[in-house]
C-alpha cells in the first residue's frame, strides 16, 4: 500500500489521500472578487484527485492585499463571487475546500507578476501598506505604516469578520498565511518587528499576534472544522526568524489546538540565500514534526511520486503540497497514483481516458 494515498484525518474532516494543492495566487480578481479565471483555474484542479484544494491567498480587507488584483473576502461583494465560485466548484467535484486567509503587510500594493511586480505607491495609485513597524521591505519601497494597538484589534476583527464569510461559505477547511514575508510572519521575525510593546521584542512577545489571531478565528469556526497555520521556517537571514523559534511557535500551536502546520521558508528580506534543490524544506518538516502532535505539511519541489511517497513513507512529513508542479501538471495525483500501483478519484466523464496499462486506476466519484 502508498502511503501517500492512505486517507488522513483533520479532526472530522477526513481526505482521501495525503497531496495537497497549496494557495497559489492568481492576481487575477477584480477589485478582490472571483472571476471566470478561477472558476477554471480552479474547476480543473478540483478534478485532479488531491486530497485537498486550498484557495489562494486571500485578503482579509483591501490594504491586505498583494496587489489590487488579489482575491478578498472583506464584504458582500467579494462574498457573493465567493459563493458563485464555491457554488460551481461544489457542483461539479466533492474534493474538500480549503480557504487561506491572508494579509501581505508591508509586502502589499504591488504590481502582478508579469507587470514587473514592484511595490505601486499612493501617488502612482497604490495605497499605504501598513506593518508591525516602519522598515520599507526593500530599498527603494515605500516605508509602512507602523500599527498601532488600536489599529492590530481592526485587524484582528477582519479576520474573524472573513472567518464568519468563509463558515457561510461552506469552506471545510481555514488556513492562517504566517508565511512568506507577509503580515504575520513580519510581527514574528526580528528583521521587520523593531515594537517595544507586548507585540514585539522577546519571542513571546513576536508570536503573540499570530497566537491571538488564531485563537480568535479558532472560536469563529465551526469545532469540527480544521484550521491549520502555514508559516515560514526560516528567514535565511542571520538574526532572523528560524528554525528553533519556528520550532516554538509550532508547540505553541499544537498546544491551542491547531489542525495542522504547513511548513515553507523565505520571503521577508531579500538578503535571502537559499541553495534550491529537491526536497530543501523537508527537512524543516521533519524537524518541527519531531515536537508536535498535530500534522505536518512539506513543501519544496517535491516533483516527483517516488520522492512524495518516501517523504510520507519514512515519516519526513504526514502530507505533501504541491504548488508549480501542479500547474505545470493539473492531473499530478492521477500519474503519481498510477506510478504507486493506487487508485484516484475523477469524474466520470473521464473515466474512459483511463490508459489500458493501468485498468482500474480511477475510482467513482
Amino acid at each position: 500500500m502508498s502511503k501517500l494515498f492512505e486517507p488522513i484525518s483533520l479532526g472530522k474532516l477526513t481526505l482521501a489521500n495525503r497531496i495537497v494543492i497549496a494557495p497559489m495566487c492568481q492576481y487575477s480578481s477584480d477589485e478582490g472578487k472571483a472571476t471566470s479565471w478561477h472558476h477554471a483555474h480552479l474547476g480543473q484542479l478540483s478534478f485532479s484527485g488531491a486530497g485537498l484544494l486550498i484557495l489562494e491567498a486571500t485578503a482579509v480587507e483591501a490594504v491586505g492585499r498583494i496587489s489590487a488584483q488579489d482575491l478578498g473576502l472583506w464584504d458582500d461583494e467579494t462574498e457573493a463571487a465567493m459563493k458563485d465560485l464555491v457554488t460551481g466548484l461544489r457542483e461539479n467535484s466533492d474534493m474538500p475546500l480549503g480557504l487561506q486567509l491572508g494579509h501581505a503587510g508591508r509586502k502589499a500594493s504591488c504590481a502582478a507578476p508579469w507587470n514587473g511586480g514592484a511595490q505601486i505607491p499612493p501617488s502612482a495609485g497604490g495605497w499605504q501598506t501598513v506593518a508591525p513597524s516602519p522598515l520599507a521591505f526593500a530599498e527603494g519601497t515605500e516605508a509602512p505604516l507602523a500599527m498601532s494597538t488600536e489599529r492590530i484589534a481592526e485587524l484582528k476583527k477582519a479576520y474573524v469578520d472573513t472567518v464568519r464569510r468563509a463558515d457561510r461559505l461552506g469552506f471545510d477547511l481555514l488556513e492562517l498565511h504566517g508565511a512568506h514575508g507577509y503580515l504575520l510572519h513580519q510581527f514574528l521575525s526580528p528583521l521587520s518587528n523593531q515594537r517595544t510593546d507586548q507585540y514585539g521584542g522577546s519571542l513571546e512577545n513576536r508570536m503573540r499576534l499570530l497566537l491571538e489571531i488564531f485563537t480568535e478565528i479558532r472560536a469563529a469556526f465551526p469545532a469540527e472544522k480544521p484550521i491549520g497555520v502555514r508559516i515560514s521556517a526560516t528567514d535565511w537571514v542571520d538574526g532572523g526568524w528560524d528554525l528553533e523559534q519556528s520550532v516554538e511557535l509550532a508547540k505553541a500551536l499544537d498546544e491551542l489546538g491547531c489542525s495542522y502546520i504547513h511548513v515553507s521558508s523565505g520571503g521577508l528580506s531579500p538578503q535571502q540565500k537559499i541553495t534550491v534543490g529537491p526536497n530543501y524544506q523537508v527537512p524543516f518538516a521533519d524537524s518541527i514534526k519531531r515536537h508536535v502532535k498535530m500534522p505536518v505539511i512539506a513543501v519544496g519541489l517535491i516533483t516527483e511520486p517516488e520522492q512524495a511517497e518516501a517523504i510520507i513513507g519514512t515519516g519526513q512529513a504526514d502530507m505533501i503540497a504541491l504548488a508549480r508542479g501542479i500547474l505545470y501538471n493539473p492531473r499530478w495525483p492521477w500519474h503519481a497514483a498510477a506510478k504507486l500501483g493506487e487508485k484516484v478519484a475523477a469524474p466520470k466523464q473521464y473515466w474512459r481516458s483511463e490508459p489500458h496499462s493501468v485498468k482500474g486506476l480511477f475510482l467513482p466519484k
